[in-house]
């Protein structure tokens, strides 16, 4: 059974040579020039078995782009995992979207909800990772001339093809090696990916609300919604 290492180096060595076209004029993939952080979040937190792996679609510019982890909010990666600094930046950047690593100013809203939960659930992370493991379906962030977030459910039907079918096979290594029970996708494409991929595993995939502040309902009180949506399908001692 191949380990999450081998997983992403196959990963990397399928997405190098695909193409997008305009709109998309840069591409970020953090796996590349931040792959020691990453490294070091599968080293200390990617043992197995899990209960619950957590899906995201891909890198935000304010997360995993600055820290190599996904939602990967600076304080959380730095203070609470423990996570070292990488010291890589990609080949191509926007100047509308640097990457300034561990020393960025800006936050990631959503990781900053996401791991501010696991921290206030379960205090020390081996805890949260004791059960949880959270992953990006792709690594790539894409990104259009004004410097725009194109997403993975944008690009073209015809690129569109060539990148899921890796990302769909390193997320059926993933499950595969991490044996959760249940695959839970941030949000409706990463669920929507894991039904397509997951199909024949012994897994149940269910589906929380992204916390994105640009999703209205995440902005009512994310955290009460994830407690009732993972009382849903089973999963307790989230929260209150």
């Amino acid at each position: 059974m191949q380990n999450l290492f081998k997983t992403t180096d196959d990963l990397l060595k399928s997405l190098t040579p695909l193409e997008f076209s305009h709109p998309v004029t840069h591409i970020y993939n953090p796996l590349k020039y931040a792959r020691s952080a990453y490294d070091e979040y599968l080293k200390a937190y990617g043992g197995r078995p899990k209960e619950v792996l957590l899906l995201g679609m891909n890198p935000g510019p304010w997360g995993m782009v600055q820290t190599g982890v996904p939602f990967g909010e600076i304080s959380a990666v730095r203070d609470w995992m423990g996570i070292p600094p990488h010291h890589g930046v990609p080949e191509m950047f926007h100047p509308k979207r640097p990457v300034e690593g561990f020393s960025c100013k800006r936050r990631e809203v959503s990781g900053k909800r996401l791991w501010g939960w696991a921290e206030r659930v379960f205090g020390a992370p081996e805890n949260f990772f004791s059960r949880f493991f959270v992953a990006n379906y792709c690594p790539l962030m894409f990104l259009e001339e004004s410097g725009r977030n194109r997403t993975p459910n944008q690009i073209p039907v015809a690129e569109r093809k060539p990148l899921l079918a890796p990302c769909d096979q390193a997320l059926r290594e993933t499950v595969l090696y991490l044996q959760p029970r249940h695959v839970v996708g941030i949000g409706a494409f990463a669920a929507d990916r894991a039904k397509a991929a997951l199909g024949g595993l012994d897994v149940t995939v269910g589906r929380i609300t992204h916390p994105s502040p640009a999703n209205p309902k995440a902005n009512k009180g994310w955290e009460e919604c994830i407690v009732a949506e993972f009382a849903q399908m089973g999963i307790e001692g989230v929260g209150a």
